[in-house]
């Protein structure tokens, strides 16, 4: 499946019950969806082209044509393979096939979905930041570790929490000034819903990395949509954690730009002085 179903899949409840008959109409058939014209969908759909207008535009999109664009460039960017369940009796070849066509298509979809505008506003945010600390739990918190990996090198104090009981602790403490990155793949927890909140309560922004429609997007200063299904098997959270990672490296490696050349020196400098003692500082420019 691609991010845009995902996403209507997520979004479906908010909406109201003349919108939901045409989002249901698009997931049942999305091809036939993409293939139709606005007059179509509305009948077969049973509610007004009005109303097909008006999903369009509770989901993100500007209009019809815009959404249908967006459709046609997720469903036109789809591998055979990436859809298909794992099975025991898949021998090495399926699995590569399978594996590597799923994660490919997550990254496409996270090219052509991805919004440009949230990330220049997360960005913005993280390079006016004294401090930003990174909380996500499971499979949520080997991200968050990777993230503190790469942004302590952009000379920001960072710290990463996967510990609820820490991260509750640690987003009391914080203030004005202070950023916090918040990672779910699925926007429920209760635990990390706790802490942004009290973070919040104490005047730090808050960039949230996950799914639009859920409690966690509600408390986001801003919100970088990530919309994933988890629908299919218990390995689609791998490709799911591949897409917070790269989105990830576009906020690391975007600040690491965003801070200047003075600091791209201050960062060749640490090399330097780290190859003399045999290790490599891993800079984002090479």
């Amino acid at each position: 499946m691609t991010m845009l179903l995902d996403a209507i899949r997520t979004q479906i409840d908010l909406l109201s019950k003349s919108e939901k008959k045409v989002a249901l109409t698009i997931l049942d058939n999305p091809q036939l969806a993409l293939a139709e014209n606005i007059t179509a969908l509305a009948k077969n759909a049973q509610v007004s082209e009005p109303t097909v207008v008006r999903f369009c535009r509770a989901i993100g999109y500007e209009g019809w044509h815009d959404f249908k664009l967006k459709l046609a460039q997720s469903l036109a960017v789809a591998l055979p393979g990436a859809n298909e369940m794992l099975a025991q009796d898949d021998i090495a070849a399926d699995l590569v096939n399978k594996i590597c066509s799923r994660s490919i298509n997550t990254l496409l979809d996270l090219r052509n979905h991805l919004s440009a505008d949230a990330i220049q506003k997360a960005l913005d945010v993280l390079l006016k930041a004294n401090k930003i600390e990174f909380y996500g739990q499971g499979t949520s918190g080997i991200v968050a570790a990777d993230a503190q990996h790469k942004f302590f090198r952009s000379g920001v104090p960072t710290v990463a929490y996967s510990d609820p009981h820490i991260h509750s602790i640690a987003a009391s403490l914080l203030q004005p000034g202070d950023a916090v990155v918040a990672i779910s793949q699925r926007g429920g927890n209760a635990a990390l819903l706790r802490s942004v909140q009290l973070a919040r309560k104490g005047g730090a922004d808050i960039i949230v990395l996950g799914p639009s429609g859920t409690p966690l997007a509600e408390l986001a200063t801003v919100l970088v949509p990530i919309d994933l299904s988890f629908n299919t098997d218990p390995y689609t959270p791998i490709s799911a954690r591949l897409a917070h990672l790269v989105v990830i490296d576009i906020l690391a490696v975007g600040l690491a730009l965003k801070r200047g050349p003075e600091f791209r020196k201050k960062m060749q400098n640490a090399q330097k002085a780290l190859q003399q003692f045999d290790m490599q500082f891993d800079s984002f420019f090479r």
